[in-house]
């Protein structure tokens, strides 16, 4: 007897070694080719700028333009992470937690400026009053652009969380704001971080917007360098201080967040959160939700009309819109973006099936690498893989081939989230039911994993397709010769100020946008953004 069970814990311990199965090793080749197309162009960047002598390096950083430009992308970084902390937060809290009049309207309504690309807001706004080429304009676009980084996730946590903290809190005697901020405001800790890491990854990150306000980033002189030097070290450098800025952020946001955990402990149902009656503020909160609508939305949409019913010569630069140009830029976007979107979820597939059937340090580390790309600004990205097409990749240089593969860069972790969301939902033992019936693994791809899974990839899909649409800083520099997009023809006529040539891009590419925008949102589900009925 002693000697069985003496006998028993090796058997028991040894029993999970024996049980995981090894992932094939065609699935982690597949994976790790998502992991070095994220790493390649990063590593070119790195060896290019270290192609600089130390003397020339030194004299390129430390003079006072770099100075200006790191006070003025810190400024603007900083200070719209903190506006869009504080509307963000603000709106979903009024959205969520109290009787506000309308609240499905205004849940709608403020996270529809995600549709509306950055470039967009400042072209409405720029072409409204050309005074907004400043600090103010820019901090003005660019908040009201990338505050729903902070309003969804923050109403979703309030929406999941349990209202029995809260009760406790008043019973105990403290007021609203106590209860808010001792009992509330720590719970949305790592929702509001998140979302705050995601705007300032995205301000560092911005081009467009700040290229048509004038205002002048690390971004935009990246590629002002380019257009002077082309392949010329000097933008790589400026590159790099650029990524380490992004790496500097995302440590920081991990500091301040720790390793707290905020979950639930019991087995209780799940309460309807708490209402507040807003009183006599109902109305005035309501003015407060309108005049932000109209700042993100209003603005936008209504400039954009205005420009489609004057002429050309109205625009502070004369030019009419070319019919043609205008149906082939439509048809550019859309081809560049179905391209990119199934090549995208085609490419994160085994990397999302290998981290959730197959998870182990070798998953975890391809997850990560993929997970680089989101915080690298896109123009960093798209210029290294510029270079590299020019040094090593002639035959892609300029090609569609080349432009949609780096949009897949770009756009891996937005698939990732939503490809392994939706595989998780896949129960292993569906496939094992359908092996143990006779079918193939390709049958049980094509009958089982693939309806389960299609939601999720269809979601993944949709979102790569908006972002590719709407995207400028790679179709600029990598798009083929006399190619033309929506976002692109937005960016030149507006450059230029020819607001009324712009018009009809924008219209098209703010239409297309809205529409994908919209099948996400059919394809999440409404409680996705509107929650339980309350």
């Amino acid at each position: 007897m002693s000697d069985a069970v003496s006998a028993a814990p090796p058997a028991v311990a040894s029993e999970p070694a024996r049980g995981r199965k090894r992932a094939p090793r065609g699935l982690f080749v597949a994976a790790a080719l998502s992991a070095l197309l994220v790493l390649l162009p990063l590593a070119f960047t790195v060896w290019r700028a270290a192609s600089f002598g130390f003397a020339e390096a030194a004299e390129l950083v430390f003079r006072p333009l770099v100075g200006e430009l790191l006070v003025n992308t810190l400024m603007i970084t900083v200070s719209a992470t903190l506006a869009a902390a504080v509307l963000g937060t603000a709106a979903a809290w009024f959205v969520e937690r109290t009787r506000l009049p309308g609240r499905r309207f205004w849940a709608v309504a403020m996270a529809a400026p995600l549709a509306m690309p950055p470039f967009i807001t400042s072209y409405a706004w720029v072409s409204f009053s050309l005074d907004l080429q400043d600090f103010n304009g820019a901090l003005l676009v660019i908040t009201s652009a990338y505050f729903p980084l902070v309003y969804l996730p923050v109403a979703a946590a309030l929406r999941s969380m349990d209202p029995a903290l809260e009760e406790s809190a008043r019973s105990l005697g403290c007021g609203r704001w106590s209860t808010f901020s001792r009992v509330i405001l720590p719970q949305l800790r790592p929702a509001l971080l998140g979302g705050m890491l995601l705007v300032a990854l995205g301000v560092m990150s911005e081009f467009g917007a700040f290229t048509l306000l004038r205002f002048r980033t690390f971004t935009t002189e990246i590629y002002a360098e380019y257009r002077t030097s082309f392949d010329g070290p000097g933008a790589s450098l400026l590159a790099c201080l650029l990524i380490v800025m992004c790496l500097a952020v995302l440590a920081f946001e991990f500091r301040v967040r720790g390793a707290a955990r905020y979950e639930r402990v019991d087995r209780g149902a799940r309460r309807a959160v708490l209402r507040y009656d807003l009183g006599v503020w109902r109305w005035l909160v309501v003015a407060g939700f309108a005049a932000l609508t109209l700042a993100t939305l209003g603005v936008p949409l209504g400039m954009i009309g205005y420009w489609l019913t004057q002429p050309g010569a109205a625009a502070v630069t004369p030019a009419d819109v070319s019919p043609e140009l205008l149906f082939n830029a439509t048809l550019s976007s859309l081809g560049f973006g179905l391209g990119a979107a199934v090549l995208t979820t085609l490419l994160i597939v085994p990397l999302a099936f290998l981290l959730v059937r197959y998870p182990g340090r070798l998953a975890t580390l391809f997850e990560r690498t993929v997970f680089l790309a989101q915080g690298i600004p896109g123009l960093v990205i798209a210029l290294a893989v510029v270079s590299l097409a020019v040094h090593s990749l002639q035959p892609l240089y300029q090609s569609t081939t080349l432009l949609i593969i780096t949009y897949a860069i770009l756009f891996l972790p937005l698939a990732l989230v939503s490809v392994r969301a939706a595989l998780m939902q896949a129960q292993p033992r569906l496939e094992e039911t359908a092996r143990a019936l006779g079918l193939g693994w390709r049958q049980t791809l094509v009958r089982v994993l693939l309806p389960l899974a299609g939601p999720g990839l269809g979601a993944a899909a949709s979102m790569v397709f908006i972002s590719v649409v709407t995207e400028l800083n790679a179709t600029l520099l990598l798009s083929p010769i006399g190619t033309q997009t929506l976002a692109t023809q937005v960016w030149s006529d507006t450059s230029t100020m020819a607001f009324a040539a712009a018009a009809p891009y924008a219209a098209l590419l703010t239409g297309i946008s809205l529409c994908a925008s919209g099948l996400l949102f059919a394809l999440l589900g409404r409680s996705a953004l509107l929650g339980e009925r309350g």
